[in-house]
Order: structure tokens, then C-alpha cells, then sequence
């Protein structure tokens, strides 16, 4: 048995006290976690007395099982990563990230269940499902990420996903002037103009900061608290294949 293989016995035994014990991976995240390291302890300690293969690096060994078994298994490293703003899945061997706005094919390979098994455990927090009846569905992700579902018949083949992070890169207008979104004079006349009660039509395109910066710190301003996910129009997955043969865009 390799090391791969012992990290795999090891999640099976995870599974099984999951089950054992009636922890919910998605809220009970405190509790799993000091359950996988005492699992991972445990298998370390009877390797020393031979007979098992050692599991490597005790950290990776539990990451790498947190992943499976409470996170999102082959995609978390791409949810762990704070340069990846978009995550999307156009078939099972084509899986993308975008960092810095820019699209890059990972080396990632699923396969048709693994997409179905990661859509079930996204949705399970948000309490929508996706199927024949329902063959598109929209929902936020626990970390405030936005997930975008499309099956087919709607898609040609495969099932296909979008996920686009929820990226803090600005928290106030002056961080949008700093980052060149927005001039100095630009800021301040939308801080006025709120101030004074105008109406404001905030436009802009993906992770342009509409939402995230602008809304929050325009209703603010206003007294309000900003309603996350509150664009003009849905998103779509990027490059997804309809079957009348058109395709649409983030």
C-alpha cells in the first residue's frame, strides 16, 4: 500500500466515525476537523509499528482528507487559493480557474460523477437541488461564492458549473481608486450623490466590484446594508454549450 493509498484508508475511517457519530461536514466543520487529526494520529502511531505505510506529511495527510470529506475535494485547492476568482466546469476533463481575469485550464481530470457528487455537496448547504424539472439553478456557497448549475438538455452533453468566488480585493471606495477602477473624482462624486439622495445606476463587468465594493459602500452611505448577490442580471457558466448550439458568457 503506497502513501496515496494510506491517506484513501484513512479517509475511509473518517467516513465511517462521520457516519458513527452523526457529524454534519458542512456545519460541524470544528468537530470534523479535530476528527481527521486524531484519525491521521492514530494511523501514524500503528505504521511506527510496521506493517502500514506512513502517511507522509501529517498536515497534507489531513488537508487532503478535509478536502474529501468536508470540502470540495479535487476543486478545494482552487477555493483555497486567493488568486483564483472563478472556478468553472465545461466538461469533466476541462475544468477552469481565472486568475487575475485571465482563463487557465487546470490539470484537474473528473469524471461525470465526481462533477454530480461536488453540485450535490455545494447545494446541500442551500437546500436546492438540480434535476430534470429543475435543469438550471442558481445558489450561494457558505463562503459567500456564487454557484451557477446548467444540465442538460439545456447543456449538449455534460453538466456544467460555475463557481465565482467571493474575492475582497476592496472594502471602500478609496481601495477602488487605489486599484484604478475608479478616479479620485469619480469616487467622490458617487459619495456625494448618494449623500444627496440621487439615484445611481452602478454598471460594470464580472469582479468589476459592483456588488462587492460599490453597492456596499453606496448603501452604507445611505444607511443600509448592501444585499450580497444583488447584480441586475444573472450570470451564466462561461462557455456553456446550449442545444440549439449558442453558447454564453460570464
Amino acid at each position: 500500500m503506497s502513501t496515496h493509498e494510506a491517506v484513501r484508508h484513512v479517509e475511509g475511517e473518517v467516513r465511517e466515525l462521520i457516519r458513527r457519530t452523526g457529524l454534519d461536514p458542512a456545519s460541524d466543520t470544528a468537530a470534523v476537523r479535530r476528527l481527521v487529526e486524531d484519525a491521521v494520529q492514530d494511523y501514524d502511531q500503528r505504521s511506527l509499528h510496521g506493517g502500514l505505510p506512513t502517511l507522509g506529511d501529517q498536515r497534507l495527510a489531513v488537508h487532503s482528507i478535509l478536502a474529501v470529506v468536508a470540502g470540495y475535494g479535487p476543486l478545494q485547492q482552487y477555493f483555497d487559493d486567493p488568486t483564483v476568482e472563478e472556478i468553472w466546469i465545461n466538461e469533466p476533463s476541462k475544468v477552469f480557474v481565472a486568475r487575475g481575469g485571465v482563463a487557465e485550464l487546470t490539470p484537474t481530470i473528473l469524471t461525470a460523477e465526481d462533477v454530480r457528487d461536488l453540485v450535490e455537496r455545494m447545494l446541500k448547504t442551500s437546500g436546492r437541488r438540480v434535476d430534470l424539472s429543475s435543469p438550471f439553478v442558481d445558489a450561494t456557497l457558505p463562503d459567500g461564492s456564487r454557484l451557477h448549475v446548467v444540465i442538460p438538455d439545456i447543456t449538449r452533453t455534460h453538466w456544467q458549473v460555475n463557481v465565482r468566488k467571493f474575492v475582497v480585493k476592496a472594502d471602500h471606495l478609496d481601495d477602488l481608486v487605489r486599484l484604478g477602477t475608479l478616479t479620485r473624482q469619480a469616487a467622490t462624486f458617487l459619495d456625494a450623490a448618494v449623500a444627496s439622495g440621487l439615484n445611481v445606476l452602478v454598471a460594470g463587468g464580472t469582479q468589476a466590484g459592483k456588488t462587492g465594493c460599490r453597492l456596499r459602500h453606496l448603501s452604507w452611505r445611505c444607511g443600509r446594508a448592501a444585499k450580497q448577490g444583488g447584480d441586475l442580471r444573472s450570470h451564466l457558466p462561461r462557455q456553456v454549450g446550449s442545444s440549439s448550439g449558442g453558447h454564453a458568457a460570464t
